[in-house]
């Protein structure tokens, strides 16, 4: 992005004279051909370039000042997948379905293009016999070749492929996002996951990052529906209102409708979503989630809540909510969030789970439930991160 003018999360114009002394960093997508990896290349680029505002990249917000994170305008662009439509196609794809303004994407095609020449293919592909220890490795060695080819500070790796279904109890290999979390490790990158698959939740992996001296952020992006939830239900409970049961219906299309459609994934997805509720009410509530794919809608989804609650001397009562969003565009900023802040995270020699980070997933390493309790958290993170300069 050599020329333009991006202003950084200090707020001050960078000198384009100076990008070549800027450490650039890696971001990693495993998924990096879907519509939110597209659609954060395409919106990093837009935002860095003044072509667009920083809408819904907390990051970018005056209590992020001063906290070192690394600006939009030195990310590089890689990662993983077994799809093949370049991401220009996939972003004029994007901007047929409304997700990226007309024009953005002629714009920001020289950043598209780039991006899409860093992927490499992912796996396990069908009938591929390589073992979990090959995939390892062969993974983990594109993750080094990139940062030493772009001459990297660190290389963040983010999870945003379709969801997996939770694996058998009695699985002998790894789940392909344990496999690509495993590959981080071992090439000595941070990684997020946002996705509900298993990841880095596995008492191996969690301690290999611990001892590799790796920060962690996982898991399962918080955008809509449970962003919802994690702010009515500490209402209920401030207020003393009983709540009796709490249902929802979610109606969703692409590439994770179809996923979802598959009712192990959608028992992994809904996980996320009831835990609020019981870490939040201290109890699970009577009622489900129900997961409907509707591919005719595309990136867009529907969410409708019907909560059931007690008032006063009994009195029943309902309320009721309707969420309609573009997921690619709510998830996007977020990722690009979570990517600076783990990447400062490990400049700063933090390890481990990051609960500070659990705004924005629906399961996250720890901490309160409640959205207000969590955005404090990570406001104090930014302190930290401010006191590590």
């Amino acid at each position: 992005m050599a020329g333009r003018q991006p202003v950084n999360n200090d707020g001050n114009a960078s000198d384009p004279r100076n990008t070549g002394r800027t450490a650039r960093t890696g971001v990693w997508f495993v998924g990096a051909r879907g519509s939110v990896a597209t659609t954060a290349v395409a919106g990093c680029a837009a935002v860095a370039a003044r072509l667009r505002p920083p809408t819904g990249m907390v990051t970018e917000t005056a209590d992020f000042d001063g906290t070192g994170l690394p600006p939009l305008h030195a990310l590089v662009f890689g990662g993983h997948d077994t799809a093949h439509a370049p991401l220009p196609k996939r972003a004029e794809h994007l901007t047929d379905a409304g997700v990226l303004p007309h024009g953005l994407a002629p714009a920001v095609r020289a950043e598209l293009q780039a991006a899409d020449q860093e992927i490499r293919l992912g796996g396990p592909l069908p009938g591929d016999t390589r073992s979990d220890e090959e995939l390892i490795a062969d993974f983990a060695a594109d993750l080094t070749s990139f940062r030493v080819r772009h001459a990297l500070a660190r290389v963040v790796v983010v999870n945003v492929s379709s969801t997996e279904p939770l694996p058998a109890p009695d699985a002998v290999r790894l789940p392909p996002s344990s496999l690509y979390a495993a590959a981080a490790v071992r090439a000595g990158c941070p990684y997020v996951n946002f996705t509900p698959s298993t990841g880095m939740r596995t008492p191996a992996l969690t301690e290999a990052a611990v001892a590799a001296a790796l920060p962690h952020a996982g898991r399962d992006g918080k955008t809509g529906q449970t962003l919802l939830r994690a702010v009515l239900a500490p209402m209920f409970v401030q207020r003393a209102l009983e709540v009796r049961a709490w249902s929802g219906t979610n109606l969703l299309g692409g590439g994770d409708g179809a996923a979802l459609a598959d009712p192990l994934a959608a028992a992994a997805k809904n996980a996320g979503k009831e835990r609020v509720l019981a870490d939040t009410l201290g109890h699970t509530p009577q009622g489900e989630v129900h997961i409907d794919d509707v591919p005719v809608l595309g990136d867009w989804k529907t969410a409708w809540d019907h909560i059931a609650f007690d008032g006063f001397l009994g009195t029943r009562m309902v309320l009721q909510t309707t969420w309609q969003g573009c997921d690619s565009a709510l998830a996007a900023p977020l990722v690009l969030d979570l990517a600076r802040l783990v990447a400062r995270a490990h400049e700063a020699g933090l390890s481990g789970p990051l609960p500070e980070l659990g705004f924005y997933f629906k399961d996250p390493d720890g901490g309160p439930a409640g959205l207000g309790e969590q955005y404090t958290a990570l406001l104090s993170f930014a302190d930290r991160l401010r006191q590590a300069r």
